[in-house]
């Protein structure tokens, strides 16, 4: 049944059998005006919690609409606890970030402002409505949480040791150079600005016993396609592509 439903929409809402859902607006817009679905039409939803449900529309109108849940078509399935850290740049290439980094699998996504940061301020809720586009996209059931932009150093003193750090050096030449014997569990990957890290922040990180430099190969990347291989680096050693 559920094979008739095309459409993924994510809801801030409880879902459960016989749940109703309703609608606003822009969702209401999206699939009554745009995607041209009525009354009787089934529709994929999930909220990030509850797994993946089949709903029916039971109400269509251009302000508004509802759903009622039937059955539940997949369970609640969760990334590997990975954070990705970045330096914000500019703002369709930090959308990428936001969006790649949501359907590779990562838990949490948090911009930071590193010394060279280029961007001193994000739209934190936009950035958030792009990891649902993603997620809604590429079939997953759980959306990672965007923070606000916060100062990599503050965030640094008050770390939690006990999570991994895989920093992207490009003073490195040999790719993976620190993950052979790792091990999976608690994980960050931290993405540097544009102008790389400043000598000072290297300094910091080679000083952290939970830190570990890794190169991405012999030539500087741009910031959104570093982001990219650094979760595919980190999924192939530790992560749940295997």
């Amino acid at each position: 049944m559920s094979m008739n439903a095309k459409i993924r929409l994510y809801v801030d809402q409880p879902l459960g059998q016989g749940q109703s859902l309703g609608l606003d607006r822009d969702q209401a817009h999206y699939l009554f005006g745009v995607m041209r679905q009525a009354v009787g039409a089934l529709v994929l939803v999930f909220n990030g919690r509850d797994g993946e449900w089949l709903a029916e529309v039971a109400e269509a109108g251009k302000r508004g609409g509802l759903l009622v849940c039937q059955s539940q078509t997949r369970p609640l399935q969760m990334p590997p606890d990975l954070w990705l850290l970045f330096a914000p740049i500019k703002k369709a290439r930090t959308d990428f970030i936001v969006e790649k980094a949501a359907e590779m699998g990562a838990a949490r996504i948090m911009p930071v402002q590193t010394d060279f940061t280029n961007s001193e301020r994000i739209r934190q809720d936009r950035l958030q409505a792009h990891a649902i586009e993603a997620a809604e996209q590429c079939g997953g059931t759980y959306v990672p949480q965007v923070d606000d932009l916060q100062r990599l150093d503050r965030l640094l003193a008050g770390w939690d040791a006990s999570r991994q750090i895989m920093f992207c050096d490009e003073a490195l030449v040999r790719a993976a150079q620190s993950l052979g014997a790792a091990q999976g569990g608690k994980w960050a990957i931290l993405i540097g600005p544009e102008g790389g890290f400043s000598a000072a922040e290297r300094a910091r990180l080679a000083s952290l016993p939970f830190a570990h430099p890794v190169s991405l190969g012999p030539r500087i990347l741009r910031a959104d396609t570093a982001a990219v291989a650094a979760m595919a680096l980190w999924q192939a050693h530790l992560g749940d592509w295997g």
